[in-house]
């Protein structure tokens, strides 16, 4: 007989059967319990004011980071002193508030290929994109490297600094003159020894 599915309960949601509750756990077991503890201590240093640290597991994560209080909290402690892009955060205003961490978060250089979605971070669809989101928040502000990161450097990949290299004019009216090598030459060649159109071969 068919083994029986129990119900998997996502979060403000009913349960779910079947294969969408085999798609729900796949999605879940992205979450990287490392990369957890990692933005955990991350946050809990970079945030201006005390944060509580969540217990262990997605759905505490999820739970910890939902009202958008600690998010923004986060945000606003990458920016100087009274430049804080969140004035007020508000804890009955939780998909609002989340919705302005992206906004700064894209303003900041995060991608909009690399932000989690508000609805899916609320219904605990893809917590994955979320770490995603602040891995790459806590890689900019790295590479920045203007004073306002706290914690550890090492937590988070090395981010390339752009290198602009600057020409003048007169370089790239020149460069825009030379014909590359691997397009041909005409230079030698000529109508030496060739037939005109259409003449007949002559056989000796």
């Amino acid at each position: 007989s068919p083994q029986l599915l129990l119900p998997f309960v996502m979060a403000n949601r009913g349960p779910v059967y079947g294969l969408s509750q085999k798609v729900q756990q796949k999605i879940w077991k992205q979450h990287d319990a490392d990369l957890e503890q990692i933005l955990i201590q991350w946050i809990t240093a970079q945030c201006p004011k005390d944060v509580v640290w969540p217990q262990h597991g997605c759905q505490n994560f999820q739970n910890w980071l939902k009202d958008g209080m600690v998010l923004c909290e986060l945000i606003n402690g990458l920016y100087p002193k009274g430049q804080a892009p969140v004035k007020k955060t508000q804890a009955f205003k939780q998909m609002e508030q989340i919705s302005q961490f992206l906004q700064a978060a894209e303003h900041h250089g995060i991608s909009n290929t690399d932000i989690f979605q508000t609805v899916d971070f609320w219904e605990g669809k893809n917590m994955a994109c979320v770490q995603r989101t602040l891995m790459n928040l806590g890689g900019l502000v790295v590479a920045r490297d203007d004073g306002l990161f706290f914690g550890d450097a090492n937590w988070f990949p090395k981010k390339s600094k752009e290198n602009p290299r600057n020409f003048s004019d007169n370089y790239l009216q020149e460069d825009k003159n030379v014909i590359g090598l691997q397009m041909g030459t005409n230079h030698w060649a000529s109508q030496v020894g060739m037939t005109g159109y259409g003449m007949p071969c002559q056989i000796l």
